[in-house]
């Protein structure tokens, strides 16, 4: 692993750490490889319950490094190979969608671009009040790309998406929360514990259970409702296997709260 990413592990949390500080973490190659070979590995980790990813710095991820893509750093000879690596390196965001357990977006500063739209790939996105989010990809003459404009317009519209992307318009914080962008928005001295205790108590909870609603609430946007009720159905007899239920079951008759072991 480049020193572009860099990991920590803490009461069954990861945390990534997006490490260009002086870049404000703008994506290197180095940097996306690292980060979704990373979420590949920490979706199968059985001692992972939950993973935060985070920004080194006064910024979560100012998106592609467009200033070595001036330099041509960044480029591949051909259209081919050019789509060919960006594919490779955009699965980091279906991976971060799909992965089964939480995935949380701790933001100070700018998220913008590709940041933008990785962090939409999270299930959760935790800010403080310096927090600037943008699409971003106008302003650098790009389409966009790490799957923005498909978590966008399912959280807040297709017009109000298309406006972002179209004027590239930047949010402050508040608003991004009114919007539904932003779950939680805190105090800038607040943001490191107001997320540890969220990652923590997801972490400490019932996982297998847990990935069985992420794999709901992500279906319930593609599949037809009978679909819906026949994958809760399967989900919901499943997690009634698990000893986490029975745990909970035996809690809530012996008025106690309950022990997760994840299984």
């Amino acid at each position: 692993m480049s020193d572009h990413l860099l990991e920590a592990r803490d009461r069954g949390v990861a945390w990534l750490t997006l490490n260009r500080p002086d870049r404000l973490n703008a994506m290197s190659n180095e940097m996306l490889d690292d980060l979704l070979a990373s979420m590949l590995r920490l979706a199968s980790d059985q001692a992972i319950g939950c993973v935060v990813l985070t920004g080194a710095g006064r910024g979560f991820c100012a998106g592609g490094d467009v200033k070595g893509m001036a330099e041509g750093s960044l480029q591949d000879d051909s259209l081919e190979g050019r789509t060919q690596a960006l594919r490779r390196r955009m699965e980091v965001s279906r991976v971060i969608y799909e992965m089964p357990k939480p995935v949380i977006a701790m933001i100070r500063g700018p998220a913008a671009g590709a940041g933008l739209s990785v962090a939409l790939a999270c299930d959760l996105r935790v800010a403080d009040e310096t927090a600037l989010l943008t699409t971003a990809f106008a302003q650098v003459g790009l389409s966009g790309d790490f799957g923005g404009s498909w978590f966008l317009a399912r959280l807040v519209g297709a017009g109000r998406a298309k406006e972002m992307y179209l004027t590239a318009a930047r949010l402050s914080a508040d608003e991004a929360r009114k919007l539904g962008i932003l779950n939680r928005v805190v105090a800038a001295d607040a943001l490191e514990a107001e997320t540890r205790a969220l990652a923590e108590g997801l972490a400490a909870g019932p996982r297998v259970a847990l990935a069985y609603m992420k794999q709901n609430l992500n279906g319930a946007w593609t599949v037809s409702l009978s679909e819906a009720l026949d994958l809760e159905a399967r989900n919901h007899s499943r997690s009634g296997f698990t000893e986490d239920h029975l745990e909970a079951s035996r809690a809530f008759v012996e008025k106690r709260k309950p022990v997760f072991r994840g299984r």
